[in-house]
């Protein structure tokens, strides 16, 4: 046993023993000259003659697993929380503060626990694809309740862990089913797409997205990239609010990219993680996926609560396959449960019902909107204020309107790597090293010392 103490006699020593038993073997006598690793000394025993050794052993089994890189985008939390000045700012983690950069629980989500308590909802298992409720009230909140697609029977809706979650189980389904087929994802793009596909054995190249020279969008290098792909391709599109950018299509572009990947016979998989949280409507940022479901596409959608309805911490989320009959669209939702079970058997109840309840009662329902609308006119209020306390502070002549042009919770400040390590390590601003900051982090009242840190690091570092 590793970590205990072995007493090897000469005739059973094995053979990693014998390497230390033949290298100096110092003898008393008949002693044994005994090290005790765990002591740091040796010891003598007495074997009758025989030469006998005893030593302590602390190899472990996972001596080969070398330590993992720190997170990307949670290690900055971790950081941040490490640091104990008083003028420190956590814009990494896409998580929506108040204006005292406090974490808000939606006054609906309360709401909905109590109604779980006055019902008295127990805590059983939860079917294979999730609670049916949820997953009625996510497709409808995706599509529209009157969509076709739905009416057709055509949307097969398993409830996932989260956005991840529910990506994953797509990647799983594409890795099982479409063997040989690559996956196209932006570049730049939310850093967990790479993980979540290397993962799932499934084969991904990039599409070029984002203009560096203009801190926009490089859409004439994104219909190439997506025309030259080979036919069949899965392509990741950001439903709204693209992470990392802020960059969204325009609706005439995305009419564009609707055409190419309908022409080449792609597959759009989309990741909604914003719905009602980037424009605060929820048809609005909906928009795209409606687009290519009423074209007759077949197409995946990965859902998330975490950042409209605040559930960061209860892993809800759905992944939805609309396919072209009823037929299909009940196969591809076996499968997915068949690819769910051995995964995490069954998804967690309690921000499932939280969603249902929230999503098929009308006073809550409004009272949600309400609350979307709020939060994301905060973090619009942030975005028009660090735009104005940039540019009357920097006089260079340098375009900052990119920063109004974004949408959502992020702004891509176009920092490179030395800039944003200026960022934390003088400002102590902690961000992503691609540049991205999290503006529902920030509060008005430290626009002006962003703005001055901002300034500083792109002036002054290359």
């Amino acid at each position: 046993m590793a970590s205990s103490l072995l007493s090897v006699a000469s005739h059973s020593v094995s053979p990693s023993m014998r390497e230390i038993h033949n290298k100096g073997k110092p003898r008393v006598g008949g002693s044994t000259l005994r090290f005790d690793k765990g002591l740091n000394s040796f010891s003598n025993s007495r074997s009758s003659g025989r030469i006998s050794m005893t030593a302590a052993v602390n190899v472990s089994q996972f001596e080969g697993i070398p330590m993992a890189p720190p997170d990307p985008i949670l290690g900055v939390s971790e950081a941040f929380k490490a640091d104990t000045s008083d003028l420190k700012l956590n814009l990494g983690v896409g998580a929506y503060r108040t204006e005292e950069l406090q974490p808000y629980v939606l006054n609906v989500v309360k709401k909905a626990e109590n109604l779980m308590l006055e019902r008295g909802d127990n805590k059983e298992y939860l079917p294979i694809e999730g609670l049916a409720a949820f997953n009625k009230a996510t497709a409808e909140l995706l599509l529209g309740a009157d969509n076709p697609a739905i009416k057709q029977q055509r949307v097969a809706t398993v409830q996932g862990l989260s956005g991840t979650g529910s990506l994953r189980l797509g990647a799983a389904l594409i890795e099982r089913y479409f063997p040989g087929a690559k996956v196209l994802i932006s570049a730049p793009t939310w850093g967990n797409h790479k993980n979540i596909f290397n993962d799932a054995r499934v084969p991904w190249s990039e599409y070029r997205y984002y203009d560096p020279k203009t801190v926009g969008l490089d859409f004439e290098g994104m219909i190439e990239d997506i025309k030259s792909a080979p036919e069949g391709t899965f392509v990741v599109l950001h439903g709204c609010a693209h992470n990392p950018t802020g960059i969204d299509p325009t609706p005439e572009q995305w009419e564009i990219i609707a055409n190419v990947i309908q022409d080449k016979n792609h597959i759009p998989f989309f990741d909604v993680a914003y719905q009602g949280f980037a424009s605060g409507s929820l048809d609005e940022d909906a928009a795209s996926v409606r687009l290519f479901v009423a074209r007759g596409m077949e197409v995946l959608v990965a859902q998330s609560y975490s950042k409209n309805l605040g559930l960061y911490a209860e892993r809800i989320g759905a992944i939805n396959v609309i396919s072209s009959s009823p037929e299909s669209a009940a196969r591809v939702k076996s499968q997915l449960k068949r690819l769910a079970r051995p995964m995490y058997s069954n998804p967690p109840v309690h921000g499932a019902r939280i969603v249902a309840d929230v999503v098929g009662n009308p006073t809550l329902f409004n009272e949600w909107k309400a609350e979307m609308e709020m939060m994301a006119g905060r973090i619009k209020n942030v975005r028009q204020q660090l735009y104005d306390s940039i540019i009357s502070k920097d006089k260079s002549g340098k375009d900052w309107s990119f920063i109004l042009k974004q949408i959502g919770m992020f702004s891509f400040t176009g920092l490179n790597k030395n800039q944003s390590d200026n960022m934390t390590n003088k400002w102590r601003v902690y961000m992503t090293k691609d540049g991205r900051i999290s503006l529902a982090g920030l509060s008005l009242a430290k626009c002006e010392y962003l703005a001055d840190a901002i300034i500083d690091s792109y002036h002054n570092v290359s």
